[in-house]
């Protein structure tokens, strides 16, 4: 039976990572959290997950972030990982115009199952001029129309990562939204009450 672990920060931030397989969420996850780049990362299975902890003002804010699997047949858990979430981040590759064109679909599904949550537009893969196909100028002015924040990133060389994660974490208005606690398995693995219930393929946490 698990058991309430202590509380070692002032706010918990659910940021979720969405978009078409392949664009690198898996990489920006792992450049979010542990400021690592791997050639060889596997595939996301369902949905994985890793935790920072930051400070903001004084604060402290556990950041849960959340990768979720781009392919179709994973759909069907949309609705149970949405849940809490506080800011997402929608990642196209710079270098995959459909990945681009895909967008829409996926803020789409942002708004059928988030009542109120901060959104950004992020192109990752930018490292390489020579194999772009989506210019940067379209992705601002689309980001514009739909009233989102935009950053073109490099999960490989490390450019505008931070950034994408602050200005989500920083963001005060989020802190009014309601949080759920976090509790302890047997094994000291922390986690927030409904995860228990997700259907969880594949479940990864690293601590900092």
């Amino acid at each position: 039976m698990a058991t309430y672990g202590p509380r070692d920060y002032d706010h918990l931030f659910k940021l979720l990572i969405i978009g078409d397989s392949g664009v690198g969420k898996s990489s920006l996850l792992l450049r979010f959290a542990d400021n690592v780049f791997s050639e060889n990362y596997i595939t996301t299975i369902g949905v994985d997950f890793k935790i920072r902890t930051v400070d903001v003002d004084g604060q402290r804010v556990k950041l849960q972030i959340w990768d979720t699997a781009g392919q179709e047949r994973f759909r069907t858990i949309t609705s149970t990982y949405y849940r809490g979430t506080h800011g997402v981040v929608v990642v196209y590759d710079v270098t995959n115009g459909e990945s681009f064109s895909n967008v829409k679909r996926w803020l789409h599904e942002i708004d059928a199952n988030c009542e109120s949550v901060q959104k950004i537009l992020v192109g990752n893969k930018n490292e390489d001029p020579t194999r772009r196909i989506v210019l940067e100028s379209d992705a601002r002015q689309f980001a514009d129309t739909m009233h989102i924040k935009f950053f073109e990133t490099s999960a490989k060389e490390n450019s505008n990562v931070e950034e994408v994660s602050s200005v989500l974490h920083s963001d005060r208005r989020v802190y009014e939204l309601p949080f759920e606690k976090i509790q302890t398995n047997r094994d000291g693995q922390q986690y927030a009450d409904w995860q228990s219930r997700l259907p969880v393929l594949a479940l990864e946490e690293s601590r900092h």
